[in-house]
């Protein structure tokens, strides 16, 4: 299984497809796919050639998320359940039962900055997600979070430790998913420091490994027993018009 925010499907098309035939995924979580579903639907065409099914929640050119999967997909749903106001209409959660396991692709808001309203609505933002997870059924809720939950997950903690991604609040509701009964299977596998999956487009940030852990995979017991490994793929992070976010892949032993 993989989570990639792609930063545009639409821009990265062809790296994402060269990805899925080079590692052969299961089950692909995808973030800020940047499109509306009729576009996004013009586009599953290179993963339904390849086997796969694909779902798609996006309204514009901001945000959007997909799952794509080679096992069939059932209940599937986008959004929170209950009424949806603006701005928590925004397409940010899709999921989907495939092969037994709820999947949930997750694209946190931002945040922006600690003084900014986008702020709050962040935090309230994932407290709703809390509500939404079930842990006592086998689940996986992955993606990007926009949260590195420890100074170990960020290159400088002393220089984001005022700014969002890295403020206490924040890291107490990303930690409030792990009181559920969940676990975060990255730091499980990856202990040690340096372990990113987002670097910042400047220049040098990516070849010094300038980088947070921000894409985050939160599995239920019966799940992360059988999780093998956990590797971010860094080549996808470099070369030609990438992504700042690298893929997360988790092998599952079934």
């Amino acid at each position: 299984m993989v989570t990639w925010n792609v930063n545009s499907i639409r821009a990265r098309l062809e790296r994402v497809v060269g990805w899925f035939d080079t590692h052969q995924p299961d089950i692909a979580l995808l973030q800020e796919t940047k499109c509306h579903d009729e576009q996004f639907e013009e586009l599953a065409a290179e993963f339904r050639c390849r086997g796969y099914e694909t779902a798609h929640h996006g309204v514009d050119h901001r945000n959007g998320v997909a799952l794509v999967s080679r096992v069939a997909m059932t209940e599937v749903r986008s959004g929170f359940t209950g009424r949806n106001r603006p701005p928590y209409d925004e397409p940010r959660l899709l999921a989907a039962t495939c092969g037994g396991i709820r999947f949930s692709s997750v694209y946190v808001p931002n945040g922006r900055e600690l003084n900014d309203p986008h702020y709050l609505f962040k935090l309230v933002w994932l407290e709703r997600l809390r509500a939404e997870l079930d842990p006592t059924r086998p689940m996986i809720c992955a993606g990007d979070f926009n949260v590195a939950p420890t100074d170990s997950d960020i290159y400088d903690p002393v220089r984001w430790r005022r700014r969002t991604h890295a403020s206490p609040p924040e890291r107490a509701a990303v930690s409030a998913l792990c009181d559920l009964g969940l676990r975060d299977v990255t730091r499980e596998h990856r202990p040690g420091p340096g372990f990113y999956t987002w670097w910042s487009y400047r220049p040098g940030q990516f070849e010094a490994n300038r980088g947070l852990r921000i894409d985050l995979a939160f599995c239920s017991d019966p799940v992360a027993d059988l999780v093998s490994s956990v590797w971010v793929d860094r080549e996808e992070r470099a070369g030609e018009r990438p992504s700042d976010h690298a893929p997360l892949v988790l092998d599952i032993d079934r």
